[in-house]
């Protein structure tokens, strides 16, 4: 059952987990002895742990910023860790998820300070990690500048200024190359076939 070897693997991620250091348990026990209440314990993976999981095995090499806001997209409860539900949500869009649920997905990474949209900041903090500087160039940035202008032009469906998901959503179906124009945030089909294979073994 599928299900249940995708818990079986959360639970193995969770078991990961990195000790916390003597002095932050210190810390966090004397904090919660002064307010009176017990801390809580959490349970779930990580940052790191998630990040391991995004290059070893679904092969995602990609800038940090964007497998922190993969992970800040999976954890819809911003606990700072993947529940089991977020866990199997967020498996299910990567695995097998519909365009449109993949299409939502990305727009949530790209839109880095999660207003709804993603400005011609955005798009120019995005596309500057991608662009490889040339020692030549006067201002390494002016690329990505220009770059965020012409994408801005192509994305921006209602001319307001900003790419709404209704914006991206049109111009995904109309372009599935920019469904990852701004980095790379989902697995290829081959290494989600991997990973179910492995799975059901």
């Amino acid at each position: 059952n599928e299900i249940v070897s995708l818990y079986q693997i959360y639970r193995r991620l969770v078991g990961m987990k990195r000790p916390i250091p003597r002095s932050e348990k210190a810390a966090s026990g004397a904090n919660a002895s002064l307010i009176g209440k017990p801390t809580l314990v959490q349970e779930g993976i990580d940052r790191s742990i998630f990040r391991e999981l995004l290059h070893n095995t679904f092969d995602l090499i990609t800038e940090d910023m964007l497998m922190d806001r993969i992970f800040c997209v999976w954890d819809k409860s911003n606990a700072g860790l993947l529940t089991v539900e977020t866990w199997f949500s967020g498996l299910s869009i990567f695995l097998k998820g519909s365009i449109n649920e993949k299409l939502e997905l990305c727009f949530h990474v790209y839109d880095l300070n999660s207003d709804g949209y993603i400005t011609k900041e955005e798009m120019f903090q995005l596309l500057r990690n991608c662009l490889i500087k040339q020692p030549q160039d006067e201002d390494p940035d002016e690329g990505a500048k220009d770059l965020a202008e012409i994408v801005m032009r192509k994305l921006d469906k209602d001319k307001d200024g900003k790419v709404s998901l209704e914006d991206y959503q049109k111009s995904v179906l109309e372009e599935p190359l920019l469904l990852e124009a701004f980095g790379r945030c989902l697995p290829d089909e081959r290494a989600c076939d991997t990973f179910l294979s492995t799975m059901r073994a």
